[in-house]
């Protein structure tokens, strides 16, 4: 679908949802061998950065989401921490969650005894690859239009992108699989020992091959071999710290491989020069292995009439859907309604808006009454008006229809705007209707109208159809396409029949007394042809016997006559290529006169018809042949959607089209017959 649009600067306010995300993050989990669960201290940890403050790609949306962190509301430091998502598997809870450096990062204690939670702490001892996945309620998000920009978490982004701007973090899950499949846990056996990490009750244990000693506690030296014994007390101590630093930074370094274990070998390097401690080596660590961009998870609530128009759209695949509802709803549609939606789910969710309390179809009757706002249960005021869903949405399958067949017609007649049904009367300006010369004094003098008029009148052309109980029943949603495309259609067709009947019955319209009629065998569509009628439509005069003054401008013609035409319009040459060919021929009228084909001229059922004939006109705009009066200037056919009446089960749907033809100056073209 789809042209490119161009947005206006953004107005709108960002739009207020209710919304469950879930984030797929790198989280790091460090267990505790030797924990046994009877303090705290001695409980697994774990840490997890859950967001970097990026745009992320989305399933069910057509374009980015960010989270802007400056409007995410953490209600406590201590969150629970679940096992997917499950309120009765829980895992722990959080005791540090915070942003910073643009990204959202939470700490806590594997503290629950629960099946879940022992799963975690096993399979994570064991070298399974935990993910994890943050739930928070959305409550406000802006869509940011194409060419516009935005400003979030520090960076500025260009659009179309969604920003979320407000919302809630409820609870942080481990997942064994998140939305986005490359996410991935490291980790790392814990000591008993306490390292002094802010984040962490325990430093990384070492291997069996290692010692466990602290790198934070001061090591006594072993006795050195041959050392003096006379050493000043000063420079001994300044030989145990310098021992003790040297011991410490050995210690700190082997850490920092143990974290790395061979994995990023340029960043490891850059710990051990540049001089991190534990802490920042494994947050480099999740920072260097974590997904570049998160995936996120959104599950949409809140439903109105713009959304559920949308959703009727694409489960119906209407073409220009883009152009006819706007991108927000478009986006809310595809992910609330992913698989389409039928005529039982958009009849219900009509009723449970207006106050239906009921789940399911069964009562089909209290659900359209409902859905139209007549029900007991309904709220005083309506929130969704399925009438005027079902009325906006046939209307665009009407228009499709409408639009489906031959429109030739409108492109050689005049349009009259009429306010009513009565007979209406145009004048033409003839006689004294050029200026005069202003003699001395500067007095002007008055001119007169002349008294050609023609007429018009707009009827009335209807139709009724409906959309029946079966079709509800059988969630037919193609029930309220199907009917109104084919009202459409059927007016386009009607508005063709009157048109075409009243033009092509024109044997008194075109006569060689009003010198608008030519016949002969020199009057075929050809260079000569063409010549002939241009003359003869250049030699037309008023009543005055004055040149009318206007261009011929369009050559009509049958179907039969489309290709030479086109040859006509389009060629330089008009080359002769049989035995007594002559010299090739210039075109003098190519690009002259624009060309329009009609199957209805030679079609046997109307009056007038011929395969050889064919029309030389001026432009409708300058004089007209035929006129089309339309009611109140509504040149698309009208329908009208409502509940049935008491004796039908389903839904009526009436058609309408206002409008009148009638032929107009026979100045305004030349007929040719085209033969003898």
């Amino acid at each position: 679908m789809s042209k490119t649009r161009k947005s206006p600067p953004m107005t709108h306010k960002p739009q207020q949802q209710q919304s469950q995300l879930s984030i797929s993050a790198t989280a790091v989990i460090d267990i505790d061998a030797s924990a046994d669960g009877s303090n705290a201290t001695s409980l697994p940890r774990f840490r997890m950065v859950a967001y970097t403050g990026g745009p992320m790609r989305v399933a069910g949306w057509r374009y980015p989401v960010i989270i802007d962190l400056a409007g995410l509301s953490i209600p406590s430091q201590a969150r629970p921490i679940r096992f997917g998502h499950d309120p009765l598997s829980g895992v722990g809870h959080t005791d540090a969650i915070r942003v910073e450096g643009g990204q959202l990062i939470a700490t806590g204690i594997v503290s629950r005894d629960t099946p879940a939670a022992r799963e975690v702490v096993v399979s994570s001892k064991n070298g399974f690859p935990w993910q994890a996945s943050v739930g928070a309620g959305v409550d406000e998000f802006e869509f940011v239009k194409e060419g516009q920009k935005v400003t979030v978490n520090g960076t500025q982004y260009s659009g179309p992108v969604n920003v979320v701007r407000k919302s809630s973090l409820g609870e942080i899950s481990f997942v064994d699989l998140g939305a986005d499949g490359a996410t991935s846990a490291s980790v790392a056996a814990q000591a008993s020992a306490t390292s002094g990490d802010p984040d962490m009750d325990d430093s990384q244990s070492s291997t069996k091959d290692e010692p466990t000693t602290n790198p934070n506690t001061p090591i006594t030296p072993a006795p050195v071999p041959n050392e003096p014994t006379n050493v000043q007390p000063d420079v001994t101590a300044a030989i145990e710290a310098m021992r003790a630093a040297h011991a410490t930074e050995l210690e700190r370094i082997a850490a920092i491989r143990r974290i790395y274990n061979g994995a990023l070998p340029t960043l490891e390097a850059r710990a051990i020069r540049e001089g991190w401690n534990l802490e920042r080596a494994e947050l480099e660590k999740i920072r260097g292995t974590r997904p570049a961009v998160p995936a996120i998870h959104v599950q949409n609530n809140t439903i109105n009439a713009p959304i559920l128009e949308a959703a009727c759209f694409l489960a119906a695949n209407l073409s220009n859907v883009e152009e006819i509802a706007d991108e927000q709803s478009l986006d809310l549609a595809a992910r609330r309604f992913r698989g389409g939606i039928g005529l039982q789910e958009l009849l219900l969710e009509a009723a449970w808006a207006n106050g239906y309390s009921g789940r399911n179809f069964r009562d089909h009757r209290a659900v359209m009454r409902a859905a139209f706002g007549h029900s007991i249960e309904a709220s005083s005021v309506s929130n969704i008006d399925i009438g005027g869903i079902l009325s906006n949405v046939a209307n665009k399958f009407l228009l499709d229809g409408f639009f489906s067949v031959e429109r030739t017609w409108r492109n050689i007649c005049a349009v009259r705007n009429v306010s009513d049904f009565k007979t209406v009367t145009s004048y033409r300006l003839i006689g004294k209707d050029q200026y005069e010369l202003v003699a001395p004094g500067g007095e002007l003098k008055h001119g007169n109208l002349g008294n050609e008029s023609y007429t018009n009148k707009a009827d009335t052309y209807g139709l009724m159809m409906a959309v029946d109980r079966r079709d509800i029943i059988n969630d037919d949603l193609g029930a309220i396409t199907t009917v109104p495309r084919k009202l459409g259609r059927g007016s386009g067709l009607k508005i063709n029949d009157v048109f075409w009947t009243i033009f092509m019955n024109n044997a008194a319209f075109f006569t060689a007394g009003n010198k608008n009629f030519l016949t002969g065998t020199d009057t075929v569509l050809s260079i000569d042809g063409l010549t002939k009628a241009e003359v003869a439509y250049y030699d037309l005069v008023d009543s005055d016997g004055k040149p009318i003054g206007t261009m011929p401008a369009v050559v009509l013609v049958p179907t039969a006559l489309s290709a030479i035409g086109t040859q006509l319009y389009k060629s330089l040459e008009m080359r002769d290529n049989t035995a007594n060919a002559r010299t090739p021929v210039s075109n003098p009228h190519v690009g002259k006169f624009r060309v329009e084909v009609s199957r209805y001229l030679a079609n046997a059922l109307y009056t007038g018809n011929s395969a050889k004939a064919w029309y030389l006109m001026t432009d409708p705009n300058d004089l007209p042949l035929i006129e089309v009066a339309f009611l109140n200037g509504q040149e698309a056919p009208t329908i009208e959607t409502a509940d049935a009446d008491f004796n039908v089960l389903g839904v009526q749907m009436r058609g309408y089209h206002d409008f009148g033809v009638a032929l107009q100056d026979p100045r305004a073209a030349i007929k040719c017959k085209g033969e003898a």
